[in-house]
Formats: structure tokens, sequence, C-alpha cells
């Protein structure tokens, strides 16, 4: 029986996506392997210090924020990075879709900013690799059994 074309996960940190430059390389690494054949899945972090300077403007409107509104502030920095990483790919015409983590079906337990993932449920993901779509997910994100982003 012939082999699955096996799913290539790339991961870009912080700095990688840093920028709209830093952006761009990053999506043309990932725009040669799908030109290439190869599925691939690109998980990607908050743009440079995004994530810090998030955390501490909600420390300036509030000493101690509450961390279920922490964690819905903090997760838009990987909300960006991922529609950006998206826009990178379309222009290069390799067809992309960003996901949050729960779109990707990351689920998750525990206490908000100290969550975990517990179960991941690939049938989304699956599906848009199908379609021949690059996967844009943003890394550090899920949602609880309620459906909240932790």
């Amino acid at each position: 029986m012939p082999r699955a074309n096996p799913i290539i996960v790339m991961k870009f940190g912080g700095t990688s996506v840093a920028d709209p430059e830093k952006i761009q390389r990053a999506a043309e690494r990932a725009a040669t392997l799908r030109r290439k054949g190869k599925s691939v899945v690109v998980v990607v972090s908050a743009p440079g210090k995004m994530t810090d300077e998030l955390i501490g403007l909600a420390h300036q409107i509030s000493p101690a924020p509450n961390p279920r509104e922490l964690d819905a502030l903090v997760s838009t920095g990987e909300t960006i990075s991922i529609a950006l990483f998206a826009l990178a790919l379309e222009v290069r015409k390799c067809p992309a879709i960003s996901l949050t983590g729960p779109q990707a079906g990351f689920e998750a337990e525990g206490d908000h900013t100290r969550a975990t993932i517990s179960n991941i449920q690939p049938a989304r993901i699956r599906k848009e690799l199908g379609s021949g779509r690059i996967v844009v997910v943003a890394g550090f994100q899920a949602a609880n059994k309620n459906g909240e982003i932790t």
C-alpha cells in the first residue's frame, strides 16, 4: 500500500514573524515546500515582543488582570500572526487558511493562563490540507470545555 504524503509542521516563533519582511521570508519557506507537493501546517507565535507588550498593557489598566481576560487579550497576538502569514502565502499563489487554536481543534483543561492542551481534534486541519491549502495555526491557543480561549 502506498504511504500517505507526510504532513510537514513548521513552527515560527515571535522573532521569525516580528515584522513584514520576516513573515515574507518564513512564508516563502512554507510555500517552497507546498510547491514541492508537501502538505504543510505552519504554527506561529505572536510577532516579536507583542505578548509582553499586551501583558504590560493589561497591567497598566489593572494591577491584577482577570486571568480569563488576560488569555483573551494575549491570544490576539497569535491571531494577528496567522492572518498576516496566510496573506503572505496567498500573495505567493499558495492557497492558505488561518485557524485559531480552537478552530484547529485544540482543546485545553486547567485554569486560565495555566491551561494545558488536553486533546486535539484534527478533522478541520485534515480537511483543509485535503483541499490543497497550507494551514496556518495559532500557537499558544486552545479552548476549554466552555469554548473559552485558554
